[in-house]
């Protein structure tokens, strides 16, 4: 059987500021059998300049006049919501999580506990970042949306220099866009990175459905990370993009089949299949009445099931024998 695939629901912002929404969400991604459910942890002050633009998946999905800042602000979890969230995931037995997306964020989760960090595709290229999570040594998660090849060497041996190895980092192949056009996804590129930089591979989806995910797993994605929501006509940027509780857990269903299913690479006769062996193949039979002291020939010999006689791969051996007995139409050649 293959490794368990690290499953992490991410809930992001799709809490829209209620603690209520966000109990919710642990809950639906605790039923769904996800190992991890993922928030968002900054300040908005920290995070965009007052002049920022929106995305334009964010200026569809929200408040055309409002800016990006008092989105972000709207958004925002403070210290106490972290500390009510952790408790809830405590009493789901589900694992929380959040990426930090600043300096004094990741030193927040850091004191609360988290272990695992997750560095989103907007700060692979943030030097004074990179150099603050890779001092802990890791395990770290690094997301590529937007980036090349050449970024996510660069961010690699930054975090190696600052004291986080290689094999402690997981490199997620992703697209910043949402929902993910499946002409952009790309999903060899998980492998492309892999085989250049040689890191443990993973993918954060954000195509509609559970189908690229999936396949991904089927690759060798060891980490799977996707949005969800409790309803995608909840307003907020990231519901559009993300699986309804329904959907979540078909996903979470899908990837531990395909665990399974993966197995272990060794071609063999399964026990299931084994009972249907005799009855799926053939042996050697006549083809017609055989007299004793008769020769087999392709004349008289043929190959039907069931499979409980001599194999027909035998044939050549078979051939010009003298058969010893007599034998009905059907009736299993022996020698």
């Amino acid at each position: 059987m293959s490794p368990k695939t690290l499953i992490i629901a991410e809930a992001g912002v799709n809490h829209n500021g209620d603690m209520a929404l966000a109990k919710q969400l642990i809950d639906v991604a605790a039923d769904a059998g996800a190992d991890l459910v993922k928030f968002q942890t900054f300040n908005a002050d920290r995070q965009v300049t007052q002049a920022a633009a929106k995305a334009n998946y964010q200026l569809q999905q929200t408040d055309q006049a409002e800016t990006q800042h008092a989105m972000l602000r709207r958004l925002e979890l403070s210290e106490a919501m972290h500390h009510t969230l952790i408790a809830h995931c405590a009493t789901r037995g589900i694992g929380f999580f959040s990426t930090g997306f600043d300096i004094p964020s990741l030193d927040l989760l850091r004191g609360l506990g988290q272990k695992l960090f997750k560095i989103p595709s907007g700060e692979i290229t943030n030097l004074p970042y990179l150099r603050h999570v890779g001092q802990w040594g890791g395990p770290l998660i690094l997301s590529t949306g937007m980036a090349t090849l050449g970024d996510i060497e660069v961010a690699l041996e930054v975090l190696v220099r600052s004291g986080t190895a290689l094999s402690a980092i997981t490199v997620l192949h992703c697209t910043t866009e949402y929902p993910t056009p499946m002409v952009d996804v790309n999903l060899r590129a998980m492998l492309g990175i892999q085989a250049a930089l040689g890191v443990a591979v993973g993918y954060s989806d954000h195509t509609p459905g559970i189908e690229v995910a999936t396949a991904a797993v089927a690759l060798g994605a060891t980490v799977i990370e996707k949005h969800f929501t409790l309803s995608r006509s909840l307003p907020g940027p990231d519901h559009q993009a993300s699986l309804e509780p329904a959907e979540l857990s078909a996903m979470v269903r899908a990837i531990r089949n395909i665990e399974v299913a993966l197995g272990d690479g060794v071609k063999r006769m399964s026990a299931s299949e084994a009972k249907n062996r005799p009855i799926a193949r053939k042996s050697l039979v006549a083809a017609r009445a055989i007299k004793q002291g008769e020769r087999f020939s392709p004349d008289n010999v043929t190959a039907k099931r069931p499979g409980t006689g001599l194999s027909p791969m035998l044939w050549d051996e078979v051939m010009g024998q003298v058969a010893r007995r007599d034998f009905d139409p059907d009736a299993l050649i022996s020698l």
